[in-house]
């Protein structure tokens, strides 16, 4: 590659993670010329629950059918209060067939998704990768140069970045980064067991937080478990049979015994949000821009909302003629992602406070709002479609049309 590339409109998606290859491809959809820069990625042994309109995003993108054989669908939500607390929750079932959907979401590996995204990445003659680490960005008028790790260097007139919680880009973008942390931390792995899930994905709420099984295919789940620090490092010491138990346990051994099947994974929990997504012609999309708690699998899909939504607003600039790194455009992708993420994690915050407090008042209240759930089809129904995505302000890709 040369020292320097001049270009014209073309965008610049910076990262490799799942939200940075969707965001390249959603961008490419929309007829604006790609460069994807990432160093190559590390495996992740995560998994995620990819919502409705994430995958009608996938399928619109030639994504889906290669995925969906890894893939497991959520066919009903179990939420079982095992806080053993004086007021508890009645137990409460959501039915994805309420909605008339398949699936509420579908939990696959994200080697499974990765994969997949690289392969269509690597189809589209709309994307050049470029194998470098972004060190630095220097935003301009007529366009932005990111400064490439070994002396290179890329003007484009829009960076997407994407380049995860510590965003080199944002730092760049002198973009400051609100933090709210909790005193939890998420245990993760995968494991199979010998009763099947049946498409059902358990949350059980506990006095540390939500321990949640979600589906994989072939009599696997993977396991989402909140606990506190000390717990977290007790689980740690154990070895895999011993934590596996540890698990079945959590689980009252609702799916049998259980066996280790993957690494595990071990983070604090925190509400991490960009002060802005867009300064000058940097737009931040997925990890770059937010953080929330693995509390109902908002993560991914928040990023993948951006990168439809940003691909949406600069497509539509592009074929206007107009700049598709210009204030105009930038404002437009913060005024449309800022309220669907505050609201998210507002919510999350409440839900996962009201689980960490022995306040009767609180569980009291927490507890009627299941029942009315359980008791209220037109109100559950309500809270299923806004959990599963939004309902307004929906980017064209999230309802599977093009961009």
């Amino acid at each position: 590659m040369s020292s320097e590339l001049h270009t014209g409109q073309m965008a610049a998606v910076v990262g490799s993670g799942a939200s940075g290859l969707i965001a390249a491809l959603a961008l490419a959809a929309g007829g604006v010329a790609v460069r994807l820069v990432a160093p190559p990625r590390t495996p992740d042994p995560r998994t995620t629950a990819l919502m409705d309109g994430s995958v009608r995003a996938l399928l619109a993108l030639g994504v889906w059918e290669t995925l969906r054989p890894h893939a497991s669908p959520l066919r009903v939500m179990r939420l079982v209060d095992d806080t053993g607390r004086l007021i508890r929750a009645p137990e409460v079932e959501f039915r994805a067939g309420e909605l008339g959907l398949e699936g509420f979401a579908w939990n696959v590996e994200n080697e499974a998704l990765l994969t997949a995204l690289d392969a269509a990445v690597a189809g589209s003659p709309g994307i050049e990768r470029v194998s470098a680490r972004v060190i630095g960005v220097v935003d301009g008028a007529e366009h932005a140069t990111l400064e490439l790790e070994g002396g290179g260097s890329l003007a484009v007139s829009l960076v997407a970045a994407a380049d995860g919680r510590n965003s080199p880009c944002r730092r760049a973008a002198g973009i400051e980064v609100k933090t709210r942390a909790y005193p939890q931390v998420a245990v993760t792995a995968t494991l199979a067991h010998s009763r099947p899930h049946r498409d059902v994905s358990t949350e059980f709420h506990t006095r540390t937080g939500p321990f949640t099984l979600v589906p994989l295919p072939e009599n696997r789940s993977s396991v989402v478990c909140v606990v506190s620090a000390a717990e977290a490092e007790a689980l740690a010491g154990l070895d895999d049979d011993a934590f596996a138990l540890a698990m079945e346990r959590k689980a009252h051994s609702l799916l049998g015994a259980m066996r280790l099947v993957s690494p595990r994974g071990s983070f604090p929990l925190s509400q991490r949000t960009a002060a802005c997504f867009a300064k000058g012609r940097v737009a931040l999309v997925g990890e770059a821009a937010h953080i929330l708690p693995p509390i109902g699998a908002q993560g991914l899909n928040l990023g993948i909302r951006d990168a439809a939504t940003l691909a949406e607003i600069v497509g539509d600039a592009g074929r206007a003629g107009r700049d598709i790194g210009g204030t105009e455009v930038m404002e437009a992708y913060e005024r449309r992602r800022r309220a669907d993420v505050a609201s998210r994690g507002f919510a999350i915050d409440l839900f996962n406070r009201s689980l960490l407090t022995d306040l009767l008042p609180v569980a009291g209240l927490r507890g009627l709002g299941l029942w009315m759930l359980g008791q209220s089809p037109g109100l559950r129904r309500l809270v299923m479609r806004e959990g599963v995505g939004p309902t307004r302000d929906v980017p064209r890709l999230l309802a599977g049309e093009p961009v």
